[in-house]
């Protein structure tokens, strides 16, 4: 965990250091052709799609008119997370000068895909210990951008659910199997359980084929609470999750923006959309000649906590103060 501490603060330094020599950067003279995988949005239209309306302003704060100083080639997997290496490919046919990458799977995908096309990652989870990057300070590779430690927020979910069900013994985890970075933080969660006092049950999937085992396996070990794990799956199975937990009243917590409007009772994390803004900062360095591999990953220091009193109150669930109080959402 040292090691891993000193590395956290050698990168945040040094994207600190990024940041500060932001002003004198200025688009390069020539449209930068920039590919952007998209997870689910059909379209890269700001108007409809949250990724690019944060992204098209975080160029244009640094200076960039879009179709002058920077074109977009967007292709999106449209919640089929079985397309990303014919997307990628396709992305990469049209000779872009770098590809952005949102999330864990197409990040990995795109660096699996190319050596040399510079990658900007963004809400990426673990890339070190994915081997996506060398360290954070030092990508050392075609990579940089943003991530998250995605393994230590997992332990900290299952905190909040002790806070918000006192008496809570039981935890469920529900994960993908298959994907490295959750592997990760179950491992974490696994591992943090004895200090926690609270029995992990391990639900895990492979694929969207695997749910209806999984939700029967969640009933049948009657846990106290559940942690949700997400993606990448298909597009309609996180709204099979949460229409499960809201239908048997079970206490989750899920990632930010990604149970509470079904009926999740918490959501925990960093805001993913100012992310997107950040990443723009790193389009404008490899733009101008710099190389990713010695541009440092930022991860965010905020994170965000939303309760929803409503399902709460469904779920006969009366939320301790303390925890109301730590809130940055409540939901009513």
């Amino acid at each position: 965990m040292m090691n891993r501490t000193v590395a956290w603060l050698a990168g945040m330094i040094a994207a600190f250091a990024l940041l500060t020599c932001v002003a004198a950067a200025n688009p390069p003279g020539h449209p930068v052709r920039i590919g952007v995988l998209g997870v689910e949005a059909p379209s890269f239209d700001p108007a409809e799609n949250a990724f690019a309306r944060e992204l098209v302003e975080g160029l244009r704060q640094l200076g960039y008119t879009k179709g002058r100083d920077c074109v977009f080639e967007y292709r999106s997997a449209l919640g089929q997370p079985e397309a990303w290496p014919a997307i990628i490919r396709e992305v990469l046919a049209t000779k872009v000068d770098m590809v952005v990458a949102p999330l864990t799977q197409p990040a990995l995908e795109a660096a699996n895909a190319t050596s040399t096309v510079p990658i900007v990652m963004v809400g990426t989870a673990d890339p070190v210990e994915t081997g996506i990057v060398e360290s954070l300070a030092k990508p050392g590779r075609n990579v940089t951008g943003l991530a998250i430690n995605a393994a230590e927020i997992a332990a900290k979910r299952v905190q909040l659910l002790q806070e918000a069900v006192p008496g809570l013994s039981k935890v469920a985890v529900l994960w993908n199997g298959n994907i490295k970075s959750m592997t990760l933080a179950f491992q974490n969660i696994e591992q943090a359980s004895p200090r926690l006092g609270v029995t992990i049950q391990s639900v895990r999937v492979a694929s969207s084929d695997d749910f209806e085992k999984a939700f029967t396996a969640i009933q049948t070990g009657h846990p106290g609470g559940l942690v949700v794990l997400y993606g990448p799956f298909r597009g309609n199975d996180l709204p099979r999750v949460v229409e499960f937990v809201a239908l048997h009243k079970i206490p989750t917590v899920f990632e930010l923006g990604r149970g509470i409007g079904g009926g999740g009772l918490m959501e925990f994390g960093p805001d993913y959309l100012p992310m997107v803004r950040r990443a723009a900062i790193y389009i404008d360095k490899i733009a101008n000649g710099a190389n990713p591999a010695t541009l440092p990953i930022e991860e965010p220091t905020g994170f965000q906590l939303i309760i929803n009193l409503k399902a709460a109150k469904s779920m006969g669930i009366d939320i301790p103060q303390p925890l109301l109080l730590r809130a940055d959402k409540i939901v009513e």
